[in-house]
């Protein structure tokens, strides 16, 4: 029986011949990351196991992006914790105030990720670089600490689902419609601890930032990763940027899959994920012109911060206002995205559109800062989860959309289709 792309990848680097399906396995890694939040928590278990030294300097990545800058003391101390161990260990890949970004959107901008890598992070959406053609999964502090001590990891090989794509999509149809079409058809559990791998067509309609977007969010159908097959889109992006060395992993003509989904790019609408979960999807034809009235709108994250995803909201935004009694909140997802943003004239857009701009940062979308809500209010936002009180009161809600949905509610202070403002 043929392996899928993810079953090799692991059987690669766990030294193996093939790998089936449910095998325990022990692989090496290319990269192991944490953030403000997780990373102290693995470098106490770090401490406690007396490890003395990392396995790779060059193989560690921390991003302070949580709650930085910081927004209280505990914050501070947190990431004042994890300066003091990157300084000790001479973490090669650190990044702080002034040179960090979302994670998400910046290991893939700084090349340390790539097609064929193998890397756990202590943050769920450590899935986002299988849109790089890499077996990137999220995993808890405690096997962050493991890794970062002996550059390995254990691993169940999952099974998984292929989603074969086709068709070109419609104007203002992103891989957040994509990926939101996809989880309110199969629910929040529909891919547990199984790959999902993407094939079709359709793949060449879509960017970089709709893969990472649709990587991305696997984790809300429960999944172990996401992955898309290495093509002429992968490679111009990884060129002159990848540090590493690309290994590109295709899946066996005869490679088992549990399930087959054909989706058609072209019969999708813009969708929206209504509270309190992102399997909750309606398109915006399903929605009442004036059903949900908005008190904000954020746009940015480890899902939709890149300069593509501002690129459409500014298209929405030119020339119009945000709606009186909405918060329009934009969050480049790293400082190259913020600078490029900035050279385009998309401030400028958004600025005297009555938006604000933001460092980057994960802020709102965990209910960190920069954009809490209060009891009864409801935002529209480009984040990956809208369980309750994800973003602030346990009695507001949240709403995902793409970019171009979100600026369009923006201006109309109601959930609206980007085609018809």
């Amino acid at each position: 029986m043929g392996m899928t792309m993810s079953q090799k990848i692991l059987a690669a680097h766990a030294g193996l011949e093939s790998v089936k399906a449910g095998q325990l396995i022990e692989a090496k890694l290319d990269m192991v990351l944490g953030n403000d939040i997780t990373s102290p928590v693995a470098i106490n278990v770090f401490n406690d196991g007396n490890a003395g030294a990392v396995f790779d300097n060059t193989k560690i990545a921390m991003v302070m992006d949580h709650f930085t800058p910081n927004k209280d003391i505990k914050a501070a101390e947190q990431c004042a914790q994890v300066r003091r161990f990157a300084d000790k260990y001479d973490i090669k890949n650190f990044f702080d105030v002034g040179q960090m970004g979302i994670e998400h959107a910046l290991l893939p901008e700084k090349g340390l990720v790539g097609p064929g890598s193998l890397c756990i992070g202590a943050d769920s959406h450590t899935c986002t670089y299988g849109a790089l053609g890499a077996f990137s999964t999220g995993v808890g502090s405690t096997d962050m600490a493991a890794g970062m001590i002996s550059g390995k990891a254990w691993f169940k090989v999952p099974s998984a689902i292929k989603f074969i794509l086709t068709g070109k999509p419609a104007a203002n149809i992103s891989g957040k419609d994509v990926i939101l079409h996809i989880i309110g058809m199969i629910g929040v559990d529909g891919a547990l601890y199984r790959s999902m791998e993407f094939f079709g067509d359709g793949l060449a309609y879509l960017n970089i930032d709709d893969r990472l977007c649709i990587a991305n969010m696997a984790i809300e159908a429960g999944a172990k990763n996401g992955i898309f097959p290495v093509d002429d889109i992968t490679r111009e992006y990884i060129k002159d940027r990848f540090r590493g060395e690309a290994k590109e992993y295709f899946a066996d003509d005869d490679a088992e899959y549990d399930e087959e989904y054909v989706i058609d790019l072209s019969a999708l609408r813009p969708t929206v994920a209504f509270p309190h979960l992102p399997e909750n999807a309606r398109t915006v034809d399903e929605i009442g012109e004036t059903e949900v009235k908005i008190d904000q709108a954020v746009i940015g994250s480890c899902t939709n911060g890149r300069i593509s995803d501002l690129r459409a909201a500014a298209e929405i935004l030119r020339g119009r206002k945000v709606a009186k009694g909405v918060r329009c909140i934009i969050i480049p997802g790293t400082q190259q995205v913020y600078l490029q943003a900035m050279h385009e004239g998309l401030f400028d857009i958004f600025i005297e559109a009555g938006a604000v701009v933001s460092t980057p940062t994960c802020g709102p979308c965990l209910g960190g800062h920069m954009g809490i809500l209060a009891k009864g209010e409801k935002a529209i936002s480009t984040t990956n989860r809208n369980f309750v009180g994800r973003m602030g009161h346990v009695e507001s809600e949240v709403y995902l959309a793409s970019p171009a949905v979100a600026a369009a509610s923006a201006v109309t202070g109601y959930i609206t289709d980007p085609g018809k403002i």
